[in-house]
């Protein structure tokens, strides 16, 4: 996640560093203090932007699935869209370490909604339940959240228009089924938005440097070094 402090996260992102002499990684120069790159750094980011493009494209297919085959045996398609989600929870780079916690326990509350669906529905009828009764929203709404989460972080730090689709357009949706104030079919029409926005999300997300998802280092040394602090 890049720094909300415009010159570090911009030389981040740009690429602006030295080379260390030591270990041929990137130097950047961050609000605390110089910072490398690392390959673990690198792996970290590869594995981020994978999860959450696996997760992207499990969302896509599914609604797809539903609009033209119907809403029987969608199930396949939520364990790589929660799996991903969730390692994308676990590789994300967030300075405040509450709210990465906050995203990670709705993935975790919207996990056991859907097995409590699948349970309750068979896993054939899920989506079926889940149109008849509204209800089952307030269960596996909390994965919802975390992905518009994750949308919201991609928004702030990098002004990404297509993360309005999950960030936006994602919530409004489902607030709009739950609340009966939009049809069913403006409903798919924004999920359709959504999904399709969030995987161009993705694939934009490629090419970039490493460092622009990692963000500035020496304010997570800086934040580490402050809650040791306080704990001693």
């Amino acid at each position: 996640m890049q720094d909300p402090s415009p010159t570090p996260a911009a030389d981040a992102a740009s690429g602006a560093h030295t080379e260390a002499p030591a270990t041929g990684d990137p130097v950047h120069q961050g609000v605390y203090g110089p910072f490398t790159i690392t390959a673990a750094d690198r792996r970290e980011v590869l594995g981020y932007r994978l999860s959450l493009l696996v997760a992207a494209l499990a969302q896509l297919a599914l609604l797809a699935q539903w609009h033209w085959l119907g809403g029987e045996h969608l199930w396949p398609w939520l364990l790589p869209l929660a799996g991903g989600l969730g390692l994308a929870l676990r590789w994300i780079h967030i300075y405040l370490r509450p709210l990465h916690r906050a995203l990670q326990a709705f993935w975790l509350l919207g996990c056991g909604g859907l097995v409590a669906l699948a349970v309750q529905a068979g896993p054939g009828a899920m989506a079926a339940t889940l149109e008849a009764d509204g209800r089952w929203l307030w269960a596996i709404g909390p994965l919802f959240a975390a992905l518009a989460g994750i949308g919201f972080k991609e928004f702030f730090c990098f002004q990404r228009p297509e993360a309005i689709g999950v960030t936006l357009l994602l919530p409004a949706a489902l607030l709009g089924h739950l609340s009966g104030l939009l049809a069913p079919e403006l409903v798919g029409r924004l999920l359709a938005l959504e999904a399709a926005l969030l995987v161009v999300l993705c694939l934009r997300k490629f090419p970039m440097a490493a460092a622009a998802d990692v963000g500035d280092k020496s304010v997570f040394a800086y934040l580490d070094s402050q809650r040791q602090s306080a704990a001693a």
